[in-house]
């Protein structure tokens, strides 16, 4: 918190040279009006944010009801499971019977360990291990997050593009694999800067990747439940493993053993990735030859929205959607379960 006197009041950044304010050090009132711009999005993420395109609730007119539609009967008959069922305690607790489920959740905690390591003590690795100063240090944290954004953007497009999840998951680990050692290991304090680069954008773009990961690989309303629970716990237990790995006490070894364990999280996400995408591209030949179906779990659920139908263009599909009290045989043959395959 002294860094901020280590540079003349001209060349602080903008917000440290709030200190003596009120009483209070710079550095709190950096905490202070982030955590204000935080709340003050929450409270209008309540109108922005849009709901589930079956939702009665308006969502400032974001997509009409032509598109709405559209969109129920995309995932229809992808997936079969657009619309919600009454809770069930034994298919929700019957997902966890799925051993992908775990290892969903096992790639998101290696992922948010090392995003949530880089987002705890980025600031003290530029400091006290690549030897900038403590105001340099906060001023150097911010360009690699701008270029974690960029690589997110560019690998979730590579994703679309390609219809892949799991190539996009390694893609990001071999990132941080290559900046890890040269963050950690590399002598010209300017060279492992660029390894910043790499980790941060390599840990924090894993992030939507394994989301997206999960999501394109579960079916079922309440075996998705099931999954979001687990993943964002064990998300939530990456953020406390993540506390622990550069630690005070391995100052003096240079920090090795969070650059250890770091790569140990990104190697252990490669190999879960490789195990998933070979039993994927199995279980798809098996469904092919029509010996299998995948992911079926839960039975159609009817949708809650009205009865009516119409044809967007020669080029989309009829849609066709059914009233809340409708039963499974009513909905139409085109979304047969048998039509999903997982997503490598």
């Amino acid at each position: 918190v002294d860094g901020e006197k280590e540079l003349p009041a001209n060349r602080r950044p903008q917000l440290m040279q709030l200190g003596g304010r009120e009483g209070l050090e710079g550095w709190r009132w950096i905490f202070i009006l982030e955590g204000v711009l935080t709340c003050c999005l929450g409270v209008a993420g309540y109108w922005l944010l849009v709901d589930f395109p079956d939702s009665k609730r308006k969502s400032w007119s974001f997509i009409g009801a032509r598109e709405r539609a559209w969109v129920v009967s995309r995932i229809a008959r992808d997936r079969g499971d657009a619309g919600s069922e009454p809770f069930n305690l034994g298919k929700w607790l019957g997902a966890g019977a799925d051993w992908k489920i775990w290892c969903y959740a096992l790639i998101f905690f290696n992922s948010t360990t090392m995003s949530y390591a880089l987002a705890y003590t980025l600031p003290i690795l530029l400091n006290a291990n690549l030897g900038f100063t403590v105001a340099e240090s906060q001023c150097l944290v911010a360009p690699p997050y701008a270029f974690a954004g960029f690589v997110m953007l560019v690998t979730g497009w590579m994703g679309d593009k390609f219809r892949v999840r799991g190539p996009v998951i390694i893609i990001n680990m071999v990132i941080a694999l290559v900046g890890l050692p040269i963050m950690g290991f590399h002598p010209d304090p300017k060279v492992r800067y660029f390894g910043v680069f790499l980790v941060t954008a390599g840990a924090n773009s894993n992030i939507p990747a394994v989301m997206g990961f999960q999501a394109n690989n579960i079916r079922g309303q309440w075996k998705r439940a099931f999954c979001s629970a687990t993943l964002v716990g064990f998300g939530g237990i990456g953020g406390i493993a993540g506390s622990l790995v550069f630690r005070e006490q391995d100052k003096l070894t240079g920090y090795k053993p969070g650059y250890y364990a770091c790569i140990a999280c990104a190697l252990l996400n490669i190999v879960l990735v490789l195990v998933c995408d070979l039993a994927f591209y199995r279980k798809n030949k098996k469904a092919d030859r029509g010996e299998i179906q995948l992911e079926v779990h839960d039975v159609r659920p009817p949708l809650s929205v009205s009865l009516f139908s119409y044809c967007f263009s020669p080029l989309l599909p009829r849609v066709i959607l059914r009233p809340r009290n409708a039963s499974a045989d009513d909905w139409p043959q085109e979304n047969a379960t048998s039509d999903f395959r997982y997503t490598y």
